[in-house]
């Protein structure tokens, strides 16, 4: 069975990516893996520390470096599973027993894609360790996880409450008929509230786009509403989440005219910066 990857640090987001993941393993039954991954060790220090003393201590002195770079490694390495302990602990608190963890050593985007294969969705927390610091920024391997994933990825808010209703942005483009294929194919969303829309002038096109949308999604027992609303894409779905309660926001990760391999579209940057909501991206 694919397994549900959820990605912790020492983020105050952590917590929330458990809470998520624990609460998708419910609902569909798939196992959840927790990977926290140790970054490559940083560059040795070029300055010489010895000084200009006997070679006798020199030797000395390089070899007590030696040993506290050797502690170093072996602290991040209990602090890196000490997290993975504490991660598997919340999820197991919410009832869900098939929980795996894996530590790992190099890159995150590289780590992902290793394990991507057995994946059938990758959760990540919005910002990383430096979140209270970098409020107004995403995380740095948010976006190129987003970039390199072929899964989708669930970006955890902050907090973690009880999702039931579901807002998916439908422009017509690949990703998003992609995303509206995976809600009818997946076992998590049935039972929830879902809610296609398409921000925009009215059109026939887009009508009809809509209702196919719709349709697909009645032929997977889901039954959901629809609407076309004007304005601007960023500023119109944000209004939706808070004035309509929605608990998710489901999108393309790229519209349909953004150069998708350079960047990720700026109404889906905007949309995970600003949303307090989790967002489900899909490529």
């Amino acid at each position: 069975m694919e397994k549900i990857i959820a990605l912790v640090d020492g983020s105050i987001y952590s917590a929330s990516v458990c809470d998520h993941a624990a609460w998708i393993a419910q609902r569909t039954g798939a196992p959840v893996e927790l990977v926290h991954v140790l970054g490559r060790r940083e560059a040795a220090d070029k300055h010489d520390l010895s000084g200009a003393i006997a070679l006798g201590a020199r030797t000395q002195l390089m070899q007590e470096l030696a040993e506290l770079d050797a502690q170093r490694a072996k602290l991040v390495g209990h602090r890196g599973r000490a997290i993975l302990d504490d991660a598997r602990a919340l999820v197991e608190k919410a009832g869900v027993t098939a929980v795996t963890t894996r530590l790992r050593h190099g890159d995150l985007v590289d780590a992902v894609a290793e394990t991507e294969a057995e994946a059938r969705v990758i959760l990540i927390g919005k910002r990383g360790e430096a979140a209270d610091f970098a409020k107004g920024h995403l995380g740095s391997n948010l976006e190129r996880i987003v970039r390199a994933s072929h899964k989708p990825v669930f970006v955890a808010s902050r907090a973690f409450r009880p999702i039931g209703k579901v807002l998916v942005a439908y422009d017509g483009g690949s990703s998003a008929m992609k995303a509206v294929d995976h809600i009818a194919r997946s076992s998590l969303f049935p039972g929830l509230q879902v809610h296609l829309v398409t921000v925009g002038s009215h059109s026939a096109e887009l009508a009809g786009g809509l209702e196919d949308a719709k349709a697909m999604l009645r032929s997977a027992g889901i039954e959901a509403t629809t609407a076309i609303v004007p304005g601007q894409p960023e500023k119109a779905l944000g209004e939706m989440v808070e004035r309509d309660g929605f608990d998710m926001l489901v999108m393309g990760a790229y519209g349909h005219s953004r150069i998708r391999n350079l960047i990720i579209g700026s109404t889906t940057t905007e949309m995970v910066r600003s949303c307090k909501v989790p967002v489900v991206l899909m490529r």
